[in-house]
């Protein structure tokens, strides 16, 4: 994704079919950082989860879109320590 400079903070993160994935925090290195307020429930709750820039088909002015659908997307997710969520 030749356009990450182009993701800001609080942007939304939206799946390809409009579904919201999650809110930027921030990028580090090849990865979007989502906000903890997005982190899901049980385990999942409380800590952040990264969406590789990979899945990035576009920037939209305020939406970062994925190429993939919003509950394929969060499969995708990692955790801080890079696991799959």
């Amino acid at each position: 994704m030749g356009n990450a400079a182009a993701i800001k903070e609080h942007m939304d993160v939206v799946g390809a079919d409009g579904a919201h994935v999650g809110t930027v925090d921030r990028v580090e290195g090849n990865r979007i950082k989502l906000t903890k307020q997005d982190s899901g429930m049980g385990s999942h709750k409380g800590h952040h989860h990264f969406i590789d820039l990979s899945l990035v088909s576009d920037v939209e002015g305020d939406k970062v879109r994925l190429s993939a659908n919003g509950d394929v997307a969060v499969t995708f997710e990692e955790e801080e320590s890079g696991k799959s969520v």
